[in-house]
């Protein structure tokens, strides 16, 4: 069997695709019955054929240098739509069930999404998830040939001009010793291609503070960047504001952000991040950049906070109490503040304290749909939209956000 076709993420991932069953069962035979999660053994697919996995398997998503097992990875692909709280309280009880057996990983916000969005099929690569060996063993294979083909050629050729009637016999046996010349990997004695684009990353932030580093930089030297795998530009990231009065929440942000049109919150939304496209055409003319979105930062690792590029507020200072700069003068001295209010009402008083450092924008008050001419008022919520993505937008490139890369810091 490929090591494709016995993958557990590609196989989870197909599975997914196509809508086919995936079972937790007791027992590697395809006529098990559905187990509990916590009582399971195996994890049986039977799409594109019928295989069964070890549910303790580890797979190619490395969470701290560590590969993460089957079972954590299906677990958190069933708890994709409930809040990160719930989530981990849900991981809690299954590790209680498994009683040390086993441990469920519970996945960092940014390793969740990213998992989710891999499995969806939204996104064709991740940072977290290592290559097939199949696709490295294919590049050896193809190095180990070529060398055997110049080795056989020059034993060939030797043999050629031993076997001449011309040819002094001494002078053949000589030949026959002669030292075979081959490429760099022959001479190593090695044909594993070893991939150093980790020392690349550990090394571009001494290289960025080095004063006039740009000349000699990693970057400008054509002979390492051609060996080097693109980098992936992380998603930046908006905080909305967790208050009941706050116009924009997690139900309704993504058709204002996305389709230009302001509906009322209705607290339904069970997601505790969404994601938003948008084409930025002064940092990528090509393609749409993805925003993570998020009412706060309880999940967030410290180098998260350099991907937040605004952050939506009302203007109430509890909403800062877990944030890295938790006086909001200082916030937003790193960060663009944005309040959405109504039309015609003022904003709150520490709002207009906060100064140019906040954009405040207005949309028209939400009358009821069936009420005479409702429709007409909302024609200025695409106004509005197109200001705070202009604002944000200004704000990235001065940080530093460009079409491969992300600021080291803000």
């Amino acid at each position: 069997m490929d090591s494709a076709d016995s993958d557990p993420l590609l196989l989870l991932r197909q599975s997914i695709a196509s809508g086919s069953s995936i079972i937790p069962t007791t027992s590697p035979e395809p006529s098990a019955p559905e187990a509990n999660l916590s009582q399971s053994t195996h994890l049986q697919f039977t799409h594109p054929k019928h295989v069964s996995i070890p549910i303790d398997a580890p797979t190619r998503f490395v969470s701290n240098e560590s590969p993460v097992d089957l079972r954590s990875i299906y677990f958190a692909w069933l708890n994709r739509e409930v809040a990160i709280p719930e989530y981990n309280a849900s991981a809690t009880k299954l590790n209680q069930e498994l009683a040390g057996a086993a441990t469920v990983h519970k996945f960092a916000f940014v390793e969740r999404l990213d998992l989710i969005t891999w499995l969806e099929g939204a996104s064709e690569e991740s940072e977290y998830i290592k290559p097939l060996a199949g696709e490295m063993d294919s590049a050896a294979a193809a190095v180990a040939t070529t060398a055997a083909l110049k080795g056989s050629a020059v034993s060939a050729s030797a043999a050629a001009r031993a076997g001449r009637g011309t040819l002094d016999p001494r002078l053949a046996q000589i030949y026959s010793g002669e030292r075979r010349m081959g490429d760099r990997n022959t001479v190593l004695r090695g044909i594993k291609p070893t991939d150093f684009s980790h020392v690349r990353k550990l090394a571009a932030p001494f290289m960025s503070k080095k004063p006039g580093a740009a000349p000699n930089s990693i970057s400008s030297n054509p002979a390492l960047a051609l060996n080097q795998k693109p980098q992936r530009r992380p998603d930046p990231i908006i905080l909305l504001s967790p208050s009941a009065s706050s116009l924009l929440r997690m139900s309704n942000v993504k058709s204002f952000l996305e389709g230009g049109r302001y509906v009322p919150t209705d607290n339904t939304a069970t997601s505790s991040m969404l994601h938003v496209s948008r084409l930025l055409k002064d940092i990528d003319p090509n393609r749409p950049i993805r925003f993570i979105l998020v009412e706060g930062p309880e999940q967030f690792k410290p180098e998260y906070w350099n991907r937040v590029v605004a952050v939506f507020t009302t203007g109430q200072a509890w909403q800062f109490k877990n944030y890295r700069w938790s006086n909001p003068s200082e916030l937003f001295k790193h960060v663009l503040g944005i309040y959405v209010g109504w039309r015609g009402d003022q904003p709150p008083e520490s709002i207009r304290a906060y100064g140019h450092r906040v954009l405040t924008c207005s949309v028209e008050k939400w009358r009821d749909a069936g009420a005479p001419g409702a429709e007409t008022s909302r024609w200025r919520d695409r106004e509005v939209v197109e200001s705070i993505w202009k604002a944000i937008e200004n704000n990235m490139r001065a940080k530093g956000w460009k079409r491969d890369t992300a600021p080291l810091s803000i």
